[in-house]
């Protein structure tokens, strides 16, 4: 169980994201972001010592908002062989040093993404401990019960964040969010979530799809 401490981060997140987001191939402003926390949920660690969020930021700065889907982990020390895949480093008022890292890119948050996916791992509240979020929704109809890992090496494009399952599947990151129930036809499995619009409408979105292996 993760436990949620209500303190200060310096810098924050979104102060770590304000420069991070526009180096990304699918970022689509057309300068600095001027962002806010709109939404979101965690996912627990089995081992307690990596924290796991799945961010929706929205970016205010354009003609329109956009919202981006920001996997984070939050680690208390460097993850080996992760350095291109660092957001930045903060001071935890409780923790100490964390360092925030793409999710995407780290082993822990493969794992639990693909056990969400399966329904083996609740999605939790972002903001309160011991909480599950009950506006996630997952759905997963593959011919077994469990998605073959480890996850491969994380690929960015202008379309989102891909990764390949051990048998070829495809994990699809919808990075920029656009309001819809329901995924697309044809998938196998998928996450779908919620946030807050900056009109204060409360809006849904497919977060994560998993599509079949080229060629099946």
């Amino acid at each position: 169980m993760a436990i949620i401490h209500h303190t200060t981060l310096k810098p924050t997140k979104l102060e770590l994201l304000t420069t991070w987001l526009p180096t990304r191939p699918w970022y689509v402003g057309a300068g600095a972001p001027e962002l806010t926390k709109a939404g979101g949920f965690r996912l627990d660690d089995p081992e307690g010592e990596v924290g796991i969020e799945f961010m929706v930021a929205v970016d205010t700065s354009g003609p329109e908002p956009t919202a981006y889907l920001v996997p984070l982990t939050y680690r208390a020390a460097p993850l080996t062989g992760a350095e291109h895949a660092l957001v930045g480093t903060m001071e935890h008022g409780v923790l100490g040093p964390r360092w925030a890292y793409d999710g995407c890119h780290d082993p822990v948050l493969h794992a639990e993404l693909l056990a969400l996916v399966e329904g083996r791992a609740q999605a939790m509240a972002q903001s309160i401990t011991d909480t599950p979020d009950r506006e996630v929704a997952r759905s997963y109809t593959g011919d077994s019960p469990t998605i073959e890992g480890p996850l491969s090496t994380a690929r960015d494009t202008a379309k989102g964040t891909e990764l390949r399952t051990g048998d070829g599947k495809l994990v699809h990151l919808h990075r920029v969010l656009h309001p819809t129930p329901l995924p697309p036809e044809g998938v196998l499995g998928h996450v779908t979530g919620a946030w807050q619009t900056p009109d204060d409408t409360r809006t849904r979105a497919v977060f994560v799809t998993l599509h079949p292996a080229p060629g099946t």
